[in-house]
């Protein structure tokens, strides 16, 4: 889109990230708990909002820094009327369908369905001749897919059609530029000096794909790579009335232990038989980072690199410096993996135990025996908390340090980021990093405890006489409440 002069049209820059609509569609689970309603009102509110406020340029883009939808984490079962072409794996049958191209479309369709307010707002936001710009997080990496991306574009301009947005327009809405001003940024959005935005989970060994421009698994190239926090999420979390997804980097094993006691032996049983083959699947994934199937993928991978350097005009050598940014997903190591499941300190108290056992027999007939006892539970709790610090689940700092860098790398006045579902701005370098936390709330706890409320903070950047400034905002009843600027 151009303006009447040629020129590009400005931009000013509303920024939200994690929404993870669809997260508490679960099709496997009677009488499934929903999340609150009010999240999608708040958020339709906040697009209505800023749809009504001039915005200092020529018009607005929307920019949502990943986990709009939420692939990975609902359930849907299809039904044998569904399109469905590719064939599901024992795992899909039991977990719901997967990552293949048809079957995202089919998410995309409940959710479409399920939140069908927020895609009308959105329809119309565009309508008006504002841009849309998503760019790909860890729960819907899903949008690598091009039928996806269609199906999105489709979604919300049926909603534009339906609702006759451009009433003012003789000449009806403009189909094509409708759906030009809706685009994808599978890896990171920049505006030279003004803002670069990412998801952040490529610095977070938990949730990072091993080929960012090319996510697809090296077991079944027809699906998308599965990562760490997916299997845990489908295997175990999902199945398991009262875990929540989030929060886990705050606690350890006594945790996993009394949570398990309280499912009886029954639940208890049936959580260690999820657990261990969410286990068998985390090295499955990793034998797979060894196969030629695998090397062909990071072959496409830096053809796509190349291509994406030569259409931003931002240099290969720079992507390439980016790239080296990320971590290696936790399960490209057996070490990696271990520790992630806390098997190494299982490991270290079974062998710790049977030391203690061995003594104790033994002890009756050798002296000195409570020196060794002392000497192997000094050794157990060294090597506890060596293992615990290596075992670092809080991606925060991570990603406030790889701020900095980024801004060398990519200019910018700001470097924004979701993931964390944590609203954070502080000085990083040159730049100013900003987390814009998240719209994702859970269901109430099975005690009857109070649930997780999203921070709803969302962030305006705006270019004033050649200074990018912004504002960083949640979203209260009465409009947005300023947090820091």
């Amino acid at each position: 889109m151009t303006t009447c002069s040629g020129r590009l049209p400005t931009e000013s820059l509303l920024v939200f990230s994690d929404v993870h609509l669809g997260s508490d569609i679960d099709e496997r689970q009677r009488n499934a708990p929903a999340r609150s309603q009010s999240v999608d009102r708040d958020l339709v509110a906040l697009l209505q909002h800023y749809r009504r406020e001039a915005p200092d340029a020529d018009r607005w883009r929307i920019v949502i820094a990943g986990d709009f939808i939420d692939f990975i984490g609902m359930t849907v079962a299809p039904d044998p009327r569904d399109p469905l072409v590719t064939p599901l794996t024992a795992e899909e049958e039991q977990h719901g369908v997967g990552g293949a191209c048809d079957h995202a479309r089919l998410k995309l369709a409940r959710v479409a369905k399920r939140h069908a307010d927020v895609f009308a707002e959105l329809a119309a936001f565009v309508a008006e001749g504002h841009a849309l710009s998503i760019v790909h997080g860890n729960h819907d990496i899903e949008f690598h897919w091009d039928e996806v991306k269609s199906d999105f574009r489709a979604h919300l301009l049926e909603h534009a059609l339906e609702h006759g947005q451009l009433a003012s327009n003789a000449a009806g809405l403009d189909e094509a530029g409708f759906a030009a001003r809706i685009e994808f940024d599978p890896w990171f959005f920049w505006r030279d000096g003004v803002a670069y935005i990412e998801h952040g989970h490529q610095y977070d060994p938990f949730c990072a794909t091993a080929n960012v421009m090319m996510p697809l698994s090296a077991l079944d190239p027809r699906r998308i790579a599965r990562g760490f926090s997916d299997v845990l999420l489908r295997y175990v979390v999902r199945p398991t009335r009262g875990m929540k997804e989030h929060g886990h980097e705050h606690v350890g094993m006594a945790h996993y232990v009394a949570f398990a006691a309280r499912l009886g032996l029954r639940g208890m049983f049936r959580l260690g038989q999820r657990f261990a083959g969410a286990v068998v699947e985390l090295f499955r994934l990793r034998r797979a980072y060894v196969s030629e199937a695998a090397q062909r993928l990071r072959e496409e991978h830096e053809r796509r690199v190349e291509q994406l350097a030569e259409a931003k005009r931002v240099g290969l050598d720079r992507l390439r410096a980016l790239l080296g940014l990320q971590v290696a997903p936790i399960t490209s190591t057996v070490r990696g993996i271990l520790g992630s499941v806390l098997l190494d300190r299982l490991a270290l108290g079974a062998a710790t135990s049977l030391a203690l056992v061995a003594l104790a027999i033994f002890g009756a007939f050798r002296g000195h025996w409570l020196w060794a006892v002392v000497g192997v539970l000094v050794a157990w709790s060294l090597l506890n908390r060596h293992l615990s610090r290596q075992r670092c689940v809080d991606p925060a700092a991570q990603l406030v340090d790889r701020a900095s860098q980024l801004a060398r790398l990519f200019p910018a006045a700001f470097v924004v980021m979701g993931h964390t579902h944590v609203p954070t701005a502080v000085r990083a370098g040159e730049a100013t990093y900003i987390n814009v936390g998240s719209w994702a709330e859970e269901e109430p706890d099975a005690d009857g405890g109070e649930p997780y409320r999203a921070a709803r903070t969302h962030l305006v950047i705006r270019v004033r006489q050649g200074a990018p400034e912004a504002h960083f905002c949640a979203w209260a009843p009465d409009g947005p409440r300023r947090l820091s600027t």
